[in-house]
Formats: C-alpha cells, sequence, structure tokens
C-alpha cells in the first residue's frame, strides 16, 4: 500500500472539484482549490519526494474551449518527471502514444473502451497495439445506483451498464497494467471514502489498484489500509495542505 498524488487539471488551472459537480455544458465545477502554480511544480514536487505512479488528469473535454490549456499544463507536468507520472483524459489509440512520448509512464483510459454503455474489447485491442498492455492504466471510475457500483464515463457524467465486479476486473486485466478506481461520489469532499467500494476492491488479487476518493486524515489512511489488508494504494487530493486542506502533504510521504 502506497500513497500516489494527483494532478487535476480543469480550465488550464490545477484545481480540487467536487468530483460529482463536473459539467461539460459551461465547463462548470465545485471548486475546492485552485493553484497559482502550474502543473510542472507539482510534478516537480513529487519527483523530489520520489512518489512514482501518481495520476495527471484533464478534466474538460476536448471540444471545451479550454483543452488545449488543460492539455498544455498536463504536458508541462509531464516534461517535469518524465516516467514518474500517468495520463488520462481523453485518451485513444491514436492519441496514446504522443503521452507517452511526451514522458508519461502509463495513460489511464475510461470512456474510449466504453460503447453504448457497455466495454467495447475492440477499443481496448486496438489500444493494445498502439502501446501495449504494459502501459495502460483502466479509469474505472464509479457510483452507486441501486445497491451497485455502475463505472461512470464522460468526466463521471454518463452511467454506463457496466457494475465494478470481480469477474469484470479479471476479463479487464488482459488488457491493461493497473486499474485507477475513484469513488466519484465521496471524491472531493474529504468525508471519508466508499468503504464497500474499497472492500470490493480488495478482494481481487490480480493487477495492481489505486483507489481515490474522500480519505482525509491519518486515521482514515490507517482504516484504508485495514480494510483493503493493504493490498490497494491510494491518493488524497483536496484534503492535502499541498491543496487548500488540513492534512500534512509532508506527513502522508513520510508514512
Amino acid at each position: 500500500m502506497k500513497f500516489r498524488p494527483c494532478i487535476d487539471i480543469h480550465n488550464g488551472k490545477v484545481k480540487q472539484l467536487v468530483g460529482g459537480s463536473l459539467r461539460d455544458q459551461g465547463d462548470m465545477a465545485e471548486e475546492n482549490f485552485v493553484s497559482e502554480k502550474d502543473a510542472g511544480y507539482f510534478a516537480g514536487l513529487y519527483r523530489q519526494d520520489g512518489l512514482e505512479g501518481g495520476h495527471v488528469i484533464i478534466l474538460n473535454g476536448k471540444d471545451s474551449e479550454y483543452f488545449q490549456a488543460s492539455k498544455e499544463q498536463a504536458l508541462c507536468a509531464l516534461y517535469a518527471y518524465p516516467g514518474g507520472l500517468q495520463i488520462g483524459g481523453g485518451i485513444n489509440d491514436q492519441n496514446a502514444k504522443e503521452y507517452l512520448n511526451a514522458g508519461a509512464s502509463h495513460v489511464i483510459v475510461t470512456s474510449f473502451v466504453f460503447h453504448d454503455g457497455a466495454v467495447s474489447y475492440e477499443n481496448l485491442r486496438k489500444l493494445v497495439s498502439a502501446v501495449g498492455k504494459e502501459r495502460i492504466v483502466l479509469d474505472l471510475s464509479c457510483r452507486k445506483k441501486d445497491g451497485a457500483y455502475y463505472i461512470v464515463t464522460d468526466r463521471w457524467q454518463k452511467f454506463t451498464n457496466e457494475t465494478v465486479s470481480i469477474s469484470l476486473l479479471e476479463k479487464l486485466s488482459e488488457y491493461c497494467d493497473e486499474f485507477l478506481v475513484h469513488g466519484v461520489d465521496a471524491e472531493g469532499k474529504s468525508s471519508g471514502m466508499e468503504e464497500d467500494l474499497v472492500r470490493l476492491l480488495a478482494s481481487y488479487e490480480g493487477n495492481p489498484i489505486t483507489y481515490a476518493g474522500g480519505i482525509a486524515s491519518i486515521e482514515q489512511i490507517g482504516l484504508f489500509g485495514k480494510l483493503c489488508q493493504n493490498r490497494l494504494d491510494y491518493t488524497i487530493g483536496s484534503a492535502l495542505d499541498l491543496f487548500g486542506g488540513s492534512l500534512s502533504y509532508q506527513e502522508v510521504c513520510s508514512l
């Protein structure tokens, strides 16, 4: 179990958002924090502190007027920490190599691998052919509905028909190196993790999984470790003092 850092980029700025509040229309979201520093600053900090496998996420859609500015910030982070960061946001088989060539260790993909609410194994095969499964992280971020965790796409706005399950993780593991799972309804709220989701993910014994969403204290990190039996990695955003929260980044790094 280890801490994975993050750099979320929205409208050309490094931000921390309430995950469930993202809307493509008007590029709107409820903001917890907007940094005056660029993405390269945070990437350099993570490099200095020896944190690997963090994720850079572009939170604007490709049709947004802010997409290019957000992409430039993402590339700034990759240049600052070659090989140390993963990147997601609008990744497909056509543009994945661009980000890998810019320094990303992996590309993080969600929407491209889903079509009409289901997994597109054709698109997965295209992605693997383009960059190799060892460079792919599948983002299975999800929201709870009717007692199950449904995978959501398009910046967490659109429900698919797929639920997070051991059988799905096992099928998808043939096409990726890792999984990233945001508990979207806990994301950015610093109100505690999705405990049922953590338990579910911990029962899978295949590819590495990073969980994100709601962890906000040293005590909660301890609880997370117990719930997942130290099998999962975790990320923290809004709760860190680095992003305006009260949890010490340096203390988390020292765990």
